[in-house]
């Protein structure tokens, strides 16, 4: 298997931390919270191996990629602006690109602004089901009102931010565990707002190693963060009524891009955000979709628990673009 590199690239005006492995057309992965571009360890030699060139930036806010400070600089159009300017310095005129949690609504917003720069999109766990009617802060609030929601939490700067960096180890694995396949994450919404932080309402998970995570593994992200905090990271959500601002001109655009969806049975995204059949949705809203797969007994890190599976579907898909 090839081995994975490491390097500093300038773009849009920051730094970020990449990792890469492998030669041939390029395939970027972009991870979502609390992740960096380490979670995606166990697919980059993988796709290099079937002669692609995988590379995992740390997201802005993330790992070794700079932290800037402000809210409004972590909108999806910061963020497509960075993976532009990526792949200008990669001298590529498009990529495949794969994404995860924030790292998926980032992919298929990249679709729309910058739709000459994507050759297709493999998106893991989060439908593209379009623009919301009502600003996003306005609609947590409201779910807040009648059980604890994280995303509510992370709104305010400072109390997320002090709980989550006091101990990222424990806040990892109770996260990770409780968007597994072996939790079901929603249960937590029978906790009040009221009184509670994240950890409060959190699952504690069981030692590890898990089937599907390491002790060694979880060591790299808990050091990662150890060292960061979380604050970057948090502001993706704090930035979501700015997204949401920013997509107005957009509210009835489809991604036309071949997309490829995968993701697991049991993930929380897939049920009670929406209120709706997010696949529905999605196959109206991205009209070059050409398969969508579902991971028996999976969660939310999909490509930790059902690593093979995964990889495979990634290899298929990408060869299948030919070219």
């Amino acid at each position: 298997m090839p081995r994975p590199t490491t390097r500093l690239v300038s773009t849009n005006g920051i730094t970020l931390h990449v990792t890469e492995c492998g030669e041939g057309p390029p395939v970027v992965f972009c991870h979502g919270f609390p992740h960096t571009g380490y979670i995606w360890h166990r697919q980059l030699p993988a796709v290099a191996a079937a002669g692609f060139r995988a590379v995992a930036p740390d997201m802005r806010g993330y790992g070794g990629s700079d932290r800037p400070e402000a809210v409004a600089d972590y909108t999806n159009a910061k963020a497509v602006g960075d993976l532009v300017g990526l792949l200008d310095e990669m001298g590529e005129e498009q990529a495949v690109f794969v994404g995860l949690d924030f790292g998926a609504a980032l992919t298929w917003e990249l679709a729309l602004r910058a739709p000459e720069r994507v050759r297709a999109v493999i998106v893991c766990n989060n439908p593209y089901i379009g623009r919301g009617r009502r600003r996003p802060s306005e609609v947590f609030a409201r779910m807040a009102e009648q059980h604890f929601l994280h995303i509510h939490y992370f709104q305010e700067p400072g109390p997320a931010d002090k709980e989550l960096d006091a101990d990222p180890r424990r806040f990892l694995s109770s996260i990770y565990f409780a968007l597994s396949g072996g939790f079901h994450y929603l249960d937590i919404w029978a906790h009040p707002s009221a009184g509670n932080g994240y950890l409060d309402v959190l699952p504690v998970a069981p030692p590890l190693p898990w089937a599907w995570l390491t002790t060694a593994e979880l060591d790299v992200l808990a050091g990662h963060f150890a060292r960061t905090g979380f604050t970057g990271g948090l502001n993706w959500y704090r930035a979501m009524d700015l997204n949401w601002e920013l997509m107005e001109p957009l509210a009835d655009a489809t991604v036309n891009a071949p997309a490829f969806f995968i993701y697991g049975e049991k993930d929380c995204d897939m049920e009670g955000f929406s209120g709706m059949d997010p696949i529905a949705a999605m196959r109206n809203r991205v009209p070059d979709l050409r398969e969508v797969t579902e991971i028996p007994g999976a969660g939310h890190l999909v490509q930790l628990e059902a690593t093979e599976q995964v990889n495979a579907l990634i290899v298929r898909h990408l060869r299948s673009l030919g070219g």
